[in-house]
């Protein structure tokens, strides 16, 4: 039998204000700088300090996640900066539980408000309102987890042929006048 491989690129959306905290940093950054120059030294350490924080902050707040389909393994990778690659699940896709949007009934019992179990819970979502995230009940180890990600219709098919009972999709309603 073949095994196929699926991956898929998901980018993490930017917050509202990281536009502008970057270009306040950046600019008491250079004042501070320049004020160590103009009346004393002391302003210095923070100026630098501070341009050390806006590169620091420019490399945290972009984050993408790969996930990763071969045969029955499933996994995560987190990448932060477009430079640094962490592994951050490889999930065994016999002991799924239940695949399915947010809203579907498969996996209400998990959720935050109205929901009767608590698991642990790790978004790996874009944050964007247009594409529908879907929830991945799974154990990992000797617990089982609640993995948010963004699934495209071609893993999700993938994931349907091999587990048929436990995978379910977003339904889009087409009305039509008769």
């Amino acid at each position: 039998m073949y095994s196929t491989k699926i991956i898929k690129q998901v980018k993490r959306k930017k917050k509202p204000g990281t536009g502008v905290l970057k270009i306040l940093m950046i600019l008491f950054g250079v004042l501070f700088v320049l004020m160590g120059i103009v009346f004393s030294r002391g302003f210095m350490l923070p100026g630098f300090l501070l341009i050390c924080l806006y590169f620091a902050f420019d490399m945290f707040s972009q984050k993408e996640y790969e996930y990763t389909m071969e045969g029955n393994q499933f996994t995560i990778d987190v990448i932060i900066g477009k430079k640094h690659r962490r592994n951050a699940h490889e999930l065994d896709l016999n002991q799924l539980e239940v695949v399915a949007p947010n809203w579907h009934e498969k996996v209400a019992k998990y959720r935050i408000k109205g929901g009767t179990q608590r698991l642990t819970k790790y978004d790996y979502t874009s944050y964007d309102d247009e594409i529908p995230y879907y929830t991945m009940i799974i154990g990992e180890g000797r617990e089982k987890i609640k993995i948010l990600l963004d699934l495209d219709e071609e893993m999700l098919r993938a994931m349907k042929n091999m587990l048929p009972d436990k995978v379910f999709f977003a339904e889009t309603w087409v009305w039509q006048d008769r």
